[in-house]
């Protein structure tokens, strides 16, 4: 049975203490980065493989010993004011998975605003420095105020939740919006529907790199092509959300929809205008749901768990003290939850019709 090569074998075979090899492995900036280069290589070379079990003590060592003294994380927004995103259930669900798991972790969340007056990024980055701290969670960031970030990445580990700030790339966390549609159509079909439209601003979709209208398109072509209903994105400038009545209306006359996809405040404000009743008259799946008590069929999508995974993706950044921009950014998606509804109700199965026997 093969002996495991540790550390000091490492440090032996070096010339060096034990400790400079423990830092070179986790990249501490502490070491000139060609001995951490050389350090790991010869590592690698002598099958040196870290002991999970002891990197998961020495974790949680680290934590019990700092919890009188948590480093903290920056939360960084970029709303039109301070907390104006805690009006929206997923902003303020990222928020929280965030500040769970980062207490958990060992870690204090504070929040950070770049709307203040007079604060840039680069501003902020040296004060951030100044404080010593290292780990920066984006979010929030409302796409008209968007600039890119001026940061001096070296001394930051970064992580964005959604897909602003585009500039510069960092690893990224969002909801998976593309199984997201596709989980919705599916479950459409499965209750026996055909006819399935989708109906959203075309700013929704945009902001999601057109992962909304990819999944519902890659879903269709399932679909007899005589059932296939073209999808309703509206232009909504002012971000006002709600579908136009006449235009809508006019779509559902001239394409006649089974059941309709769509985000609630999007459309269920003119079914009353345009005299339609669900479920009489239509289904309706919600692919944001957010009460889940049996009324409204739809997806769930899990922002809590959002959060929850930038910080953990972060804080493997800051446990192997990797800073800068990553060279090949990462994107982690998040699954939703379907629940069932009466907007959605199972259609009957008509059984086809038996040909008369000839005579």
């Amino acid at each position: 049975m093969n002996q495991r090569i540790t550390m000091g074998d490492v440090a032996r075979r070096a010339g060096v203490h034990v400790t400079t090899v423990s830092l070179a492995l986790r990249n501490h900036a502490s070491l000139p980065p060609a001995t951490r280069e050389r350090l790991r290589q010869l590592a690698q070379q002598m099958g040196y493989q870290p002991d999970p079990a002891l990197s998961a003590l020495v974790a949680y060592r680290h934590r019990a010993h700092t919890r009188q003294d948590r480093p903290i994380l920056a939360y960084v927004t970029h709303w039109d004011t301070r907390w104006g995103w805690k009006k929206h259930s997923a902003h303020r669900m990222f928020f929280e998975g965030a500040t769970a798991k980062a207490t958990q972790l060992g870690y204090k969340l504070e929040h950070f605003w770049l709307g203040e007056r007079g604060l840039s990024s680069r501003r902020l980055s040296d004060i951030l420095h100044a404080r010593g701290i290292t780990g920066l969670v984006f979010a929030s960031h409302r796409a008209e105020v968007e600039t890119r970030l001026e940061f001096d990445w070296a001394r930051f580990s970064a992580v964005k939740i959604d897909f602003s700030p585009r500039e510069p790339q960092l690893h990224l966390v969002t909801n998976d919006q593309r199984s997201v549609m596709q989980l919705a159509v599916r479950q459409a079909r499965a209750a026996g529907y055909r006819r399935i439209g989708l109906v959203m601003p075309q700013w929704w979709d945009d902001f999601v790199e057109l992962a909304w209208s990819a999944g519902f398109l890659a879903e269709q072509q399932s679909l007899p092509s005589a059932t296939r209903i073209p999808i309703l994105s509206y232009p909504d400038p002012g971000r006002l959300n709600l579908v136009p009545r006449l235009l809508f209306g006019r779509w559902v006359q001239h394409h006649r929809p089974e059941v309709i996809i769509s985000f609630a405040p999007f459309v269920r404000p003119q079914f009353a205008p345009l005299r339609l009743a669900v479920p009489r008259d239509l289904a309706f799946v919600d692919i944001f749901l957010t009460e889940t008590d049996g009324r409204t069929a739809g997806v769930r999508q899990n922002c809590h768990r959002v959060g929850e995974a930038a910080v953990e993706i972060l804080a493997g950044q800051l446990h192997q003290n990797v800073r800068g921009l990553p060279a090949i950014p990462t994107a982690t998606l998040v699954e939703g939850t379907w629940f069932e509804g009466k907007s959605l109700p199972v259609r009957p199965v008509v059984p086809p019709v038996k040909q008369r026997e000839r005579a």
